[in-house]
């Protein structure tokens, strides 16, 4: 029995007449007959009273027709899901992030505009390491990853710049650079342990441009991390500038470095051949989003 068995049977119950049945459903009274006849040798019961002058449902035909109303709801209500999730109305979003994108605003502002416009897509997100990230996302654990740059990238995955920032030095603020106004020179750095966020490319550049190795150096992990091992006096460390306007942790100074930029990206990563409509909603509003720049740390 086929659905539209069921529509059949429904026309005519609710009409209670073959012929106007028959009109409705745009299918010849003959036709129409011959299809109620075959639901009910399938049921084994008699779904109708037929008379001359009138039609009527059994109870075997209420039964059968209460049921039969359950179904076809099922099934619109089916269809229904089924679209809206392949227009990604609905559907699920697993994003990776790194803290960079919290401390820039990136990550909640792309998480409010998606939600704004799919109220009811779900978006998961949590921090991830960065360096896991990648595989993550080529494994299907992460739909989109929001990382610090440069970061290396399969050829199956594309990014999209969000946000410009550059580096600059976060100390301990009995330190004695911290006590000087301007600028901090790379060469002034040199014989100093240094504390490793994930993104090492301006530690790395500072030891380049001051021609030294740093005395020790220490990967905590998170920028948090990081920047609780200068509170505490353990060392220097080179981060994002988007950290001053946001965390104000005891005992750190920031200072801005002498020399051109040190510049980095937080960028939004995805994979360039999605199947989720609701992850492809989330990219093509990410990349019409332009990227914004993060004030120079003052001197």
């Amino acid at each position: 029995m086929e659905l539209r068995h069921l529509r059949y049977f429904l026309t005519v119950a609710e009409q209670l007449h073959f012929a106007r049945a028959a009109e409705i459903l745009d299918i010849a009274p003959p036709t129409l007959s011959v299809q109620i006849q075959e639901i009910e040798r399938k049921l084994q019961a008699q779904l109708f009273v037929r008379t001359k002058r009138s039609v009527a449902l059994t109870s075997a035909g209420e039964a059968f027709a209460q049921e039969a109303r359950t179904v076809l709801a099922q099934f619109d209500q089916a269809l229904h899901v089924g679209r809206r999730a392949g227009r990604g109305e609905l559907g699920r979003v697993e994003i990776g992030y790194v803290g960079s994108a919290v401390f820039g605003g990136i990550l909640q502002q792309q998480i409010s505009a998606f939600r704004s416009s799919w109220p009811q897509a779900t978006v998961q997100a949590r921090e991830w390491p960065m360096d896991r990230l990648s595989d993550a996302l080529e494994q299907g654990r992460v739909d989109i990853a929001f990382v610090r740059m440069p970061v290396a990238l399969a050829p199956s995955l594309q990014s999209h710049v969000l946000l410009r920032d550059r580096f600059c030095l976060a100390l301990p603020a009995d330190h004695a650079l911290a006590q000087q106004p301007g600028t901090v020179k790379a060469r002034a750095l040199a014989g100093e342990a240094f504390i490793l966020p994930e993104q090492e490319l301006g530690s790395r550049e500072i030891y380049r441009r001051g021609g030294f190795a740093p005395r020790s150096e220490h990967r905590p992990g998170s920028l948090l991390a990081v920047l609780a091992e200068v509170s505490v006096g353990a060392g220097v460390a080179v981060v994002p500038g988007v950290l001053p306007r946001v965390v104000d942790l005891p005992n750190v100074v920031y200072r801005p470095l002498a020399g051109a930029a040190i510049g980095s990206e937080v960028a939004a990563v995805f994979r360039r051949f999605e199947h989720s409509p609701a992850v492809k909603n989330m990219v093509a509003a990410i990349r019409k989003s332009p990227a914004s720049q993060v004030p120079a740390v003052a001197s």
